[in-house]
């Protein structure tokens, strides 16, 4: 497994923008890509910009298809000029 972590967080006022364009991304990575297990979308009350995302994919290559794909690009373009910070990090699997 291979998971990836981000939090955005969004101008105040594009955060009513933001969220269904982040749901809508989730949905479609999860049904559009076969490498994709998991795509959580989570926000806290008391951080009211903050987005956070926890991502699983089969493996590092499976989350470059995310990144390449037609869906991805276009959320990318619609959101970008929402975000005023993110943070990526992405981790793989520890086997003992």
């Amino acid at each position: 497994m291979f998971a990836v972590t981000v939090t955005f967080e969004v101008f105040e006022e594009r955060m009513q923008d933001f969220l269904p364009l982040m749901r809508r991304n989730a949905e479609t990575s999860l049904s559009q890509e076969p490498g994709c297990t998991q795509f959580d979308v989570c926000v806290d009350p008391s951080r009211p910009n903050e987005v956070f995302l926890y991502e699983l994919y089969a493996d590092a290559a499976a989350f470059d298809v995310h990144l390449n794909s037609p869906h991805f690009m276009d959320f990318y373009v619609k959101t970008n000029p929402m975000i005023a910070s993110k943070a990526l990090k992405t981790f793989a699997q520890v086997n003992p």
